[in-house]
């Protein structure tokens, strides 16, 4: 399929209402264009539909749990609702806890603190650093990247197979790769878990906003990912799953909402009684109006239909992937193979250019806003550009000029807010820039390759 045949083609529904679809933005070479939000990986724009839930309760504000007032009364019952239904978004289990968090990051980092003692934990080297880093407490095999998903399942296998068998285990794994989009074989991974006496945890930090996530269905023990990437603004995130060993950790944080009873004693210490819901890793006031913000986008998503939100999202990495296809001077990124099934998240380099480059290019001359660097995902990135692993880079570009080899790509991401017109943008800004050059010059500054002013 040419590109204009594939421009030309109508996706199977219009894109969800989010907020800044409307917002223009400054071209280095003159005037201005509607900005094209494809950096989805990182934070996706907030749904219209979740921003008029929020301003339609934010009078009614009051304090969690710690009132007898109407409005501390209706937050509290809008607190726990919202966690009612994230929890059916998610298909949880009856018995299942459902923390809210800041993050992906965060939840990741509070289970970490809830592992038994001796717990050993598998992980793959291909995860993003909220997965990969947290566990450092514990005896942790880092797996190296598998090439296919039947090698992904056997690889772990083998780690499990000659593990201490005794001890308590975890296995740790995205949904999909926050670098090539990739869906990793999930309830296979949970599966082989199960069967050598692990658990599991599932990052679907880049899963759920694209596909839905069944907790029973997957079989998985946990799950975790970020508001933020689920159109829901507000810093707050989620840790669903099994419930004992949060029950049997000390709280995440200690203090108020996680103290059932806290009395002295006659030496003149302090004995405390710690709930064993989902509270006890909740200290604080908690942020309702992240979770609010959550429960919002899932109801969003479930009532679009995410078979619908599905295809149309393929129709899209259909259209772009045929237009990169007439740039041979583009490689995208994989592990598993151009066939492997992926959400809306790409990765690839261009010969000829810096990675960061490229990108600032995309933004300064046409209002495309992607993503370059290693993606906080630095082992991963380095497998798939082929460099060694002790090989120095950064999150975000390296100190480098425009046209020198960088160790970095550039990513692009999209979601159900993305307009057609952004991607088809897109397109034609990487064939003028690959055939024609930057219109403008650009230099290193604070780490960041920018337009020379």
């Amino acid at each position: 399929m040419s590109v204009s045949t594939a421009a030309s083609a109508q996706t199977i529904c219009a894109p969800l209402p989010v907020l800044g679809r409307d917002v223009t933005v400054p071209l280095v070479t003159g005037g201005e264009v509607t900005y094209a939000a494809l950096d989805y990986a990182a934070s996706a724009p907030a749904l219209q539909r979740v921003w008029d839930d929020v301003a339609a309760y934010a009078p009614y504000y009051g304090s969690v749990h710690r009132g007898a007032g109407y409005l501390s009364q209706l937050s509290t019952d809008l607190f726990e609702n919202a966690r009612r239904t994230v929890a059916e978004f998610l298909d949880c289990r009856s018995d299942d806890h459902l923390v809210f968090t800041r993050s992906t990051t965060d939840s990741l980092n509070l289970l970490a603190r809830a592992l038994p003692a001796g717990c050993q934990v598998f992980v793959f080297e291909t995860e993003h650093h909220a997965s990969l880093l947290p566990w450092q407490d514990a005896h942790v095999t880092y797996l190296d990247a598998p090439r296919t998903p039947q090698q992904a399942v056997s690889t772990l296998e083998r780690a499990l197979a000659g593990r201490d068998p005794y001890g308590p285990t975890l296995v740790c794994v995205t949904g999909a790769s926050n670098v090539t989009g990739e869906l990793w074989p999930v309830r296979e991974l949970a599966a082989a878990a199960h069967a050598h006496g692990a658990r599991i945890v599932l990052d679907a930090a880049q899963l759920a906003p694209h596909h839905p996530v069944s907790v029973r269905d997957l079989d998985v023990d946990w799950v975790a990912f970020s508001g933020h990437k689920l159109y829901a603004p507000f810093g707050s995130g989620v840790l669903a799953g099994r419930a004992d060993w949060l029950r049997a950790a000390e709280p995440y944080l200690a203090g108020g909402g996680a103290s059932r009873k806290v009395t002295r004693r006659e030496d003149g210490g302090v004995d405390v009684e710690w709930h064993d819901t989902a509270a006890r890793h909740e200290a604080g006031s908690p942020n309702v109006i992240g979770a609010y913000s959550i429960a919002s986008a899932c109801k969003a998503l479930t009532e679009a239909g995410f078979d619908t939100l599905v295809g149309r999202e393929q129709q899209l990495l259909a259209r772009v992937r045929a237009g990169l296809a007439e740039v041979p001077e583009v490689r995208i990124l994989s592990l598993f193979g151009d066939d492997a099934p992926r959400v809306g998240v790409f990765s690839f380099v261009v010969d000829g250019w810096n990675s960061s480059h490229f990108a600032a290019a995309l933004s300064a001359e046409y209002g495309i806003g992607v993503r370059d660097g290693l993606f906080c995902a630095h082992p991963l990135v380095r497998t798939l550009l082929g460099t060694a692993p002790h090989t120095q880079g950064e999150c975000g570009a390296p100190e480098s000029a425009p046209g020198e080899k960088s160790l970095n790509a550039i990513r692009l991401s999209f979601g159900a807010g993305t307009p057609d017109e952004h991607l088809d943008r897109f397109i034609t800004a990487v064939k003028e820039l690959v055939h024609n050059g930057a219109k403008w010059k650009y230099h290193t500054e604070n780490g960041r390759c920018v337009p020379a002013i």
